[in-house]
């Protein structure tokens, strides 16, 4: 591998060629959809937990949800009734969730808002300024979400056992990398910068733990930042800390440009012949000479 200097300055030049034709290929496109931060918060929760699985049918189920939210997903969440989402939404399916979590999803939202007034001042309740990352922060955020009265959803307090609900609220506590949510403050916290959105402003871009996805697991393996093999929440935080010694003050800056090397860029660590245009090559061993 080489030094740090060079290792920083070709990850600066991915980062500057991140473009348009990316972001249309994630997920977090759907936020920049609307012009308000408080759809965008709303928005970004729900397309980050349905960001699993295939990139274009998590487009497709992404797109079919909110073409029936309308304008306002904001106003749409405080008005939610899960009687009139159960028609809405009828036979929706992402992978192995339905309906019924998307409605929990959404109840558990409007319960956020009107108690705290934002999905960011719930999590806020967890969150300590003077905390390294987000251990504690997104276990005590999960945990209280899967504790919240789902009775209007499930006819009980807790969903039942055939229900992936918990699945959207995953803990650093079990081991979890918690992919989805660490994507999802990404693209709350980081500064705002034509890709991400920068629009809250309580926890700090230092804070941010990196989302593990195949991608990332592969592609961070291959570069060094990582020996561990398991995608956990150890693994999220060993890649972190490689990169907060590129970048103290915003050590995932460089997820979304990493990550595209797989999703739009095709890279799977293993076709040489994608490694003659790639950026980082000369940086990991499958594309060295």
């Amino acid at each position: 591998m080489r030094n740090r200097l060079d290792l920083k300055n070709i990850l600066e030049s991915l980062y500057a060629a991140r473009s348009q034709e990316h972001l249309a290929n994630d997920p977090l496109s759907f936020c920049h959809r609307y012009q308000d931060p408080r759809d965008q918060e709303i928005v970004g929760l729900i397309a980050s937990s349905f960001a699993y699985g295939n990139v274009k049918i998590i487009k497709k189920n992404l797109a079919w949800i909110f073409d029936r939210v309308g304008d306002s997903p904001r106003l749409f969440v405080e008005r939610f009734e899960p009687e009139q989402g159960f028609r809405l939404f009828a036979g929706f399916k992402h992978r192995f969730n339905d309906a019924r979590d998307l409605c929990a999803l959404l109840f558990a939202c409007r319960t956020m808002l009107e108690q705290e007034g934002s999905v960011e001042g719930w999590m806020l309740r967890f969150h300590g300024q003077g905390r390294e990352d987000l251990t504690e922060t997104l276990t005590g955020y999960s945990e209280a979400v899967k504790s919240l009265d789902l009775t209007p959803v499930f006819g009980a307090a807790s969903p039942p056992g055939d229900s992936y609900f918990p699945f959207f609220f995953p803990s650093p506590a079990s081991g979890s990398a918690c992919k989805r949510l660490c994507m999802y403050l990404r693209w709350m916290v980081r500064p705002a910068d034509g890709i991400d959105l920068g629009i809250w402003k309580g926890i700090t871009p230092d804070q941010l733990v990196i989302p593990v996805d195949a991608h990332i697991q592969r592609i961070c393996r291959l570069l060094g930042f990582t020996s561990r093999k398991q995608a956990d929440w150890r693994m999220a935080r060993e890649i972190t800390a490689a990169l907060r010694k590129l970048d103290p003050a915003d050590p995932v800056k460089y997820d979304f440009s990493i990550c595209h090397l797989g999703i739009s860029e095709g890279c799977d660590g293993k076709d040489r012949l994608k490694c003659l245009a790639c950026p980082i090559a000369g940086l990991c061993p499958v594309g060295s000479p």
